[in-house]
């Protein structure tokens, strides 16, 4: 069950990583990244060792 955690949390952090980075275009509102607050809030208690281990997978 633990790796199966880690896993959706993986998956849940590339995607707000995803959306955080999306480059801004002419003609489009900067302001339209929805992205979840609770991944966010998430990623900012992280160390940044786990962070790391997340996005990158286990070396």
């Amino acid at each position: 069950m633990k790796g199966r955690r880690r896993e959706l949390l993986a998956d849940e952090v590339a995607t707000f990583i995803k959306q955080y980075q999306r480059k801004h275009y002419p003609n489009t509102d900067p302001n339209d990244r929805s992205y979840d607050r609770d991944i966010e809030a998430k990623v900012k208690r992280m160390s940044p060792e786990e962070l790391d281990e997340l996005l990158h997978g286990d070396a």
